[in-house]
């Protein structure tokens, strides 16, 4: 890309304009967004890979695990780059253990978390060979007991503690408090570890936190690893061995001007820390999902209609809270730019979709030069949008590309309404 003619966007290295047009990895999006349609999903594979070896950096000489968390974005595409990496994988459901193993991963290398496993769950994820379970109470622990002993199996489990830390962060992406669904009590570790352990069918292996998502300061890491470490000598005190230390994710992104620290720094702090008492050589596992693919994705759009309102002026746009769903689930922030810059002053407009709910916005108040036709780029739309993407008001899922240098690869074709009746039947 020649330097003079090309400006990356801050915080965003793999998207830059070139003469104007908005490119990725030097792909312009608009020649993408013509080829596939809109709404389109578009994915840097540099992105990910360098977000990944922030990570690797941070863990260097260690005995560590990076375990991509699948619920931020579970395409079978994406997958198979963190699979090539040798990522591990943290997985919630039996869907995402299969599409993980479609993708190539190894089963040791995967995690399985989650308050509601379900009976067959815990039999496909014993029968794939999984490397944990990360277990969240004690009535957990004795259904899967009882599975493991039916199948002639042993379960390799490590507990979720929930350490009561404010990790600062949206409350319904806040995992780490005492009012919140996730993990067992601080309080009552020690004693279900001793459960755990007199369990035939159940092998204790480790340890596990993950206080919340989009986390933008490295205190609530540092305060929960202390308050976890603090568990695991009490725990072994008590004759439980653990193997290995599993500290989650949840380290945030730049939508908006925010400060995350950056991956490779906050794991060197907090294993400094290990080292400090005395656990530095135990095997060290994390969970990220957000930090691996947001800012990798871009969300293309077109712009349908722009209507003057006496209190609001809105662009209408074809994709939705159906293609984007954090805007209206979290009132959450995605930056907008066009695809092509217009000269002119700009108005101001809330960016909005075409599902029937007043809920269906992308963006409030963003001041835009557009007009009918042109093509806006939703940027850090690579975690919780096409994952957590719905069929609502009969709307097909978006395709997804994934570009990597000069190739641009269709890894989801865009969904007909064929493929949305195919499973369902009229009544007799």
């Amino acid at each position: 890309m020649n330097a003079a003619t090309a400006a990356r966007l801050p915080g965003h290295p793999h998207i830059a304009r070139q003469d104007g047009a908005l490119q990725v990895e030097g792909r312009p999006l608009a020649e993408l967004a013509q080829k596939y349609g809109t709404p389109l999903f578009v994915y840097s594979k540099q992105w990910m890979l360098d977000a990944l070896a922030a990570y690797q950096r941070g863990f260097a000489g260690r005995d560590a695990m990076v375990c991509y968390a699948i619920k931020a974005n579970s395409s079978l595409g994406v997958l198979r780059v963190f699979a090539e990496a040798g990522c591990g994988f943290d997985i919630v459901s039996g869907g995402e253990l299969a599409r993980v193993l479609a993708a190539g991963a190894d089963p040791a290398k995967v995690i399985f978390s989650g308050v509601g496993k379900t009976r067959a769950e815990m039999r496909e994820a014993l029968a794939a060979g999984i490397g944990c379970f990360n277990v969240e109470s004690e009535a957990e622990l004795d259904v899967l007991n009882a599975v493991a002993l039916k199948d002639d199996r042993r379960a390799p489990v490590s507990i979720r503690i929930n350490p009561n830390v404010d990790p600062k962060t949206h409350p319904y992406i806040s995992t780490g408090l005492k009012g919140n669904k996730f993990g067992v009590a601080h309080d009552r570790a020690v004693a279900i570890y001793r459960h755990a352990a007199a369990l035939k069918g159940l092998k204790v292996v480790g340890i596990d936190c993950h206080i919340g998502s989009q986390i933008t300061d490295a205190s609530p890491y540092l305060e929960a690893l202390e308050r976890v470490l603090d568990l695991v000598e009490a725990i072994e005190a008590a004759g439980v061995p653990l193997h290995h230390l599993d500290f989650g994710g949840g380290l945030g992104i730049d939508y908006n001007g925010d400060t995350p620290p950056a991956a490779d720094a906050l794991w060197q702090q907090l294993v400094t820390r290990l080292d400090a008492r005395g656990f530095g050589q135990r095997r060290l596992i994390v969970e990220p999902g957000r930090s691996l693919v947001g800012n990798a994705g871009v969300c293309v759009t077109e712009v349908l209609y722009l209507k003057p309102g006496e209190e609001k002026n809105f662009c209408i746009v074809d994709a939705a809270m159906n293609d984007l769903p954090r805007p209206a689930m979290y009132q959450a922030f995605h930056q907008i730019v066009p695809l092509a810059e217009r000269a002119g002053a700009a108005a101001t407009y809330d960016v909005v979709g075409p599902v029937c709910e007043s809920g269906d916005w992308i963006g409030r108040d963003r001041a835009l030069q557009v007009q009918s036709g042109d093509l806006l780029a939703v940027l850090s739309a690579g975690a919780y949008c096409m994952a957590m993407a719905s069929n609502y008001n009969t709307r097909g899922r978006a395709a997804e590309v994934l570009v990597s240098g000069k190739t641009a690869t269709l890894i989801r074709r865009r969904e007909s309404i064929d493929d949305q009746l195919a499973s369902e039947r009229f009544s007799d």
